[in-house]
Order: C-alpha cells, then structure tokens, then sequence
C-alpha cells in the first residue's frame, strides 16, 4: 500500500509539472519583428512586452506572416532573394524558400497551405505549398509589388504594386489576374476587415488610404492620413484601421464606419509595420529609425511600452500570431 501511495505520488507531481510546464509553453500571443539590417526577428512575448528570443534568417527581411495555428512564419529576406520557414515551436529556420528578385510583402491563407510573396524586383507573385515547401507558380502582377494580402476565404489575393500605382486581384483557384484597381501614389501596405468586404491600400507617395469595395473592386473613399504611410491593419471586429506614417512618426487611427481620422498617436521614428493582437486591446507598431515597438492600447490610444528589438525592424504584414 505505500509503494502504491509513493507511486501515485510521483505520478501526481509528475503530472502536474507538465502542466505547469505546456502552460508556460503556450504563453504569448507572440509577434515576430523582422529587423533589416541584422538579419534576424525578434520573438516578443506579449504577455511581457519582451524579446525572448532572436531567430536567424536571410539577409535584410522584410515581410512576414504567421500561420492560423501560430505553427510556422514565414520571412521575406529582401537581399537574400529567399523565404525563410520559421517554425514557431522552436524559433528556428526549418527551411528556405528561393522566389523571385527583391520579395517584400507576405501572406498565407486560413488553411496554412499557401503563402504567398511579392517580389518588388520581379514584378511577380510567388506561390508556395506549404506542404512542401516549394514554388508552384509566379504569377505576374505590377511594377514593384509590395504588400500582400489574402481575403478570409482565401480565395483573392491582393498586390500593392508600388511602382504601377494599382492593385492587383489575384484569383487563387487560377493563380491569374482577374482585376486591376487604380489607387494612390506608391501603395505598399494592404489589409482586409474581417468580412472580406473592404480592402484598405496605403499610399507612401500621396500620403493618403485607399478603401477598395472587394464586390466591385472600385475605390470608394480615400482617407487623408500622415506622411509617407507603410503598414496597414485592422482590428478583429472592422471598426479600427491602423495606419503606420513613417514619415511623420505616428499612427493614424481611422473609423471604418465613416472613413475618418479619430486618432493620431505618436510613436517611434520612422514607424513601418503594423499589428494587433488577437483580442484587438493592443496595436504593435515597429519603429525603424528607433529599433523598438510600441505597444498602443487600443482603449486610450496611448503609448503604454516600448519594447527594443533589432536593427532596422520592418514587420510589413501580420506579424502576430494567434
């Protein structure tokens, strides 16, 4: 009867040690901030606002996406000409993609099994099984394709061609061009509210946001925002837009509703990319001229922490996982 009540003992702490254990382990949300001039991304733990790890990847990267799962992301290494396959477990590089000339914006669909990469030297789309890591096709779009980004059914995707001025429409089940949309001057960072309805284009040349109606792919409002905008997002319920202005140091917060400026936050120099996490509380916004992160609660529209990073961080794309 001891031996047995020593054995269940053990097993009991044991037991509850993993637990303790796989609970530490799931902690985050984490966001991934691709710094430029070091050539890594730094892992943030958001729960923290700190850098728990710094993962190695290509030269100068630039892009980046994360999986539905949080499972894998993937960096668009501008210089190295290459993807790199993160695996989230271990904040490792697991593989490397080769695509086209100069990759910058990055995306992959609900399903995790495609990504897909704009190549602002090629004047292409590469589209990658995930599955096996491989290129399937490139789909040709327009010059210097920038940000990228993919309607919740994963059916279009959508090209911001920097050097065309316009966006391209992507039908995935074909990999083909099925619209081009005329925009603003110099578009880079693009976003789609959760109800796939409306596509949001920001324009670095005319410092202004395209708002793109996805059942007529016309634009229907173009909002005055900061100078030289880059990243784009939105929160999970479509009511915010959160746009990065590098060259006026802060966000522009705009009402989806009416397509106006409701906000204007400052944050660090020269702020490039733009997140939120999941719950839609805090915005992330990577400040290159600073190599840090500020974090923004959504409820103030107040700077609450800076966290630094590497050099140069970019982040163009969703670069928070689940």
């Amino acid at each position: 009867m001891k031996i047995y009540v020593k054995t269940f003992g053990m097993f009991l702490s044991t037991f509850m040690l993993t637990i303790i254990l796989i609970g530490t382990s799931i902690a985050g949300p984490f966001a991934y901030v691709t710094n430029f001039w070091s050539n890594d991304v730094s892992v943030v733990d958001l729960s923290t606002n700190s850098v728990i790890v710094t993962a190695q990847v290509g030269m100068n990267p630039i892009g980046v996406a994360v999986n539905s799962l949080g499972t894998r992301v993937y960096v668009a290494n501008f210089r190295g000409d290459n993807l790199s396959v993160i695996d989230a477990g271990t904040n490792k590089s697991i593989a490397t993609v080769s695509v086209g000339d100069g990759p910058s914006g990055v995306a992959v669909n609900t399903l995790g099994t495609r990504v897909y990469v704009a190549n602002a030297g090629f004047n292409s789309l590469s589209v990658i099984d995930t599955g096996s890591n491989k290129v399937i096709t490139n789909v040709p779009v327009g010059n210097s394709p920038e940000g990228v980004a993919i309607n919740p059914g994963g059916t279009r995707v959508y090209v911001a061609n920097s050097g065309s001025n316009n966006l391209s429409v992507i039908d995935t089940s074909t990999n083909q061009v099925v619209s081009t949309v005329s925009v603003g001057v110099n578009p880079y960072g693009v976003a789609i509210n959760p109800g796939g309805t409306r596509v949001y284009v920001a324009n670095s040349g005319s410092n202004n946001l395209s708002v793109i109606d996805t059942s007529t792919n016309q634009v229907v409002s173009t909002v005055s925002v900061g100078v030289n905008p880059y990243g784009v997002a939105i929160n999970p319920g479509g009511t915010r837009v959160y746009v990065a202005n590098s060259g006026s140091n802060n966000l522009s917060v705009i009402d989806t509703s009416t397509n106006q400026v409701v906000s204007t936050v400052s944050v660090g120099v020269n702020p490039y990319g733009v997140a939120i996490n999941p719950g839609g509380t805090r915005v992330y916004v990577a400040n290159s001229g600073n190599n840090n992160l500020s974090v923004i609660d959504t409820s103030t529209n107040k700077v609450v922490s800076t966290t630094p990073v590497g050099d140069s961080p970019r982040s163009l794309g969703n670069f928070i996982g689940p």
